[in-house]
Formats: structure tokens, C-alpha cells, sequence
């Protein structure tokens, strides 16, 4: 999905929500993120995302997917990702749809937490770690046990930085 279609979609979202006479919220993350706010890619296979109310966003999100012939999850519940308390900017707000993105720092800590190697992941973690000045592994670890301090770094990614920063 490009911006254009991206934005489409949740343009409809925020009208099916009036048609209900609801409000609600959708945080987006991951892909959607890269491509709508920072335009480091083209596209994005799904929108990543955590939302209020869930149940009438679901299902919502499903009758743009049928008028629109996308798979039922484009609108991804980011239900396996570990989302802690961080920094959120405004990205649209319309009559009935809050729409919110993370700030770079912790878009960052979620994508090296995530990072698979020869993935999308490099590559949004090499432009984040450019955005944010980022200088060596030590302070990109940093920055990621700020927001998850509880987590294991794994190995793979010890590496990936070790060869990032070499």
C-alpha cells in the first residue's frame, strides 16, 4: 500500500466511524510508519497498528477491505508486538479518527528489537539510526533498554550493530 492508498483507507475508516456516531484511535507502526511519515519507502505490505474500539475498528477496517478487494488484515491488530509507554505524535485527526505515530527514538528501539537481517528492518533502522544521530552500538543499545529495559538484545542484533558501526 503507497501513502495515497494508506491515507485513502483511513479517510473511510474515519467516515465509517461517523456513520456509527463513534470516535476512535489508531496508533500505527513498523511499515506504515516508514512510508507515511518519514517517505523512506514506497510502500508497505500492511498497516501495523494498535486501535480503539477494537471490535467496530475490526470490523470496519473489513468492509474497506471487501469495497477495496484488500486482504481482511490490511489493517493489522499489532497484537504480538510488546508496546510500551512512549512518545506519540498526531499524524492525521479527522471528525471521528485520531491517527498517531511513535517518535523516531522509539520507532527505532521497536525495529532493532524486531530487526530480521536482509529485511525492510535494515533498512528503516539504518535511516533511523542516521535521522537520529546515532553514533555507535553502545548508544543505539542505550536507547533501546531505555524503553525496554526488561528485554534481552539478542546476539543478531549485537552483530548487526557491530557491523553497522564498524
Amino acid at each position: 500500500m503507497t501513502a495515497e492508498e494508506i491515507t485513502q483507507y483511513l479517510t473511510e475508516l474515519n467516515d465509517e466511524l461517523r456513520l456509527m456516531d463513534l470516535k476512535g484511535e489508531v496508533s500505527l507502526y513498523g511499515g506504515a510508519v516508514m512510508v507515511l511519515a518519514f517517505k523512506t519507502r514506497p510502500a508497505t505490505r500492511d498497516v501495523d497498528a494498535i486501535f480503539e474500539p477494537i471490535k467496530e475498528i475490526r470490523n470496519a477496517s473489513h468492509r474497506i477491505a471487501e469495497r477495496h478487494n484488500l486482504r481482511l488484515d490490511w489493517l493489522n491488530l499489532a497484537e504480538k508486538m510488546v508496546v510500551v509507554e512512549h512518545p506519540r505524535e498526531v499524524l492525521f485527526e479527522f471528525s471521528n479518527l485520531i491517527v498517531t505515530i511513535p517518535d523516531a527514538k522509539y520507532l527505532l528501539a521497536m525495529k532493532l528489537l524486531a530487526l530480521r537481517p536482509n529485511t525492510e528492518d535494515e533498512s528503516d533502522a539504518t535511516f533511523l539510526i542516521g535521522k537520529l544521530g546515532i553514533k555507535s552500538r553502545d548508544q543505539a543499545i542505550e536507547l533501546v533498554r531505555g524503553f525496554y529495559p526488561n528485554k534481552e538484545v539478542k546476539p543478531g542484533l549485537l552483530l548487526w550493530l557491530e557491523d553497522f558501526f564498524d
